[in-house]
């Protein structure tokens, strides 16, 4: 038998891990879903989950992990499976909870512009950098449009777009049709130094300014 290509087996591995998420997605959803991380090695296959509600997926004397286990390794093929549950300690900040929740609370019958402010405001409230909620589909009339609503700094291309920002897709049903919806985070935590830099110098100068305008003298003591 010929041995597989490694375009073939990174494709493959993208299928399953895929299937994985999906598969999560649908049977963890009332635990908070956040994602999840997989790492195979050569004595087994060891996956963590994050939620924001561990005790649901665990379940009553682990009956509920027991049993997500033998699933997961019947229908992937996974060989000595070990699942580790971790919750997420910001849910604020994770874009694929937060997507998530837009969607559940617009399906529960919120306007989707009351959903998604509260879910920026929640978001900045956190202390995130920045928040972009995108929802598109036939939100007033028969045509479809997009709207946005933003709030803080969300990079956009670059090294500081990669590093810092966290996004999620997630769609919901409802009577006009289907609402699509992502949801970007800028994390704080994550912004280069340089960026960092900029910021507080801008700061120091706005408070120069302010403490001139108030009459106090602002000097610059060198050691």
């Amino acid at each position: 038998m010929p041995a597989k290509s490694a375009l073939k087996k990174m494709m493959e591995k993208f299928s399953r891990d895929s299937g994985i998420d999906e598969y999560l997605e649908k049977n963890v959803e009332s635990a908070g879903y956040g994602g999840f991380e997989i790492i195979t090695s050569p004595v087994g296959t060891r996956i963590t989950i994050y939620v924001t509600k561990p005790g649901l997926v665990i379940g009553r004397r682990g009956i509920g992990i027991r049993e997500l286990t033998e699933n997961l390794e019947k229908i992937f093929e996974l060989q000595n499976l070990q699942i580790s549950v971790f919750e997420v300690e910001i849910p604020e900040q994770n874009a694929r909870i937060m997507c998530n929740r837009v969607a559940q609370t617009v399906a529960r019958g919120t306007a989707f512009r009351r959903a998604a402010m509260w879910t920026v405001n929640a978001i900045m409230r956190s202390g995130a950098l920045g928040a972009e909620i995108v929802i598109a589909g036939k939100l007033r009339s028969e045509r479809s449009h997009t709207e946005k609503y933003k709030d803080g700094v969300v990079p956009k291309t670059g090294y500081p777009a990669t590093l810092t920002v966290r996004e999620a897709v997630s769609d919901v049903k409802l009577k006009m049709g289907l609402y699509g919806i992502q949801v970007k985070i800028a994390i704080r935590d994550m912004v280069p130094p340089d960026m960092e830099l900029i910021k507080d110098i801008e700061k120091e100068r706005s408070e120069k300014e302010r403490s001139e305008k108030e009459g106090v003298v602002v000097q610059d003591v060198k050691a």
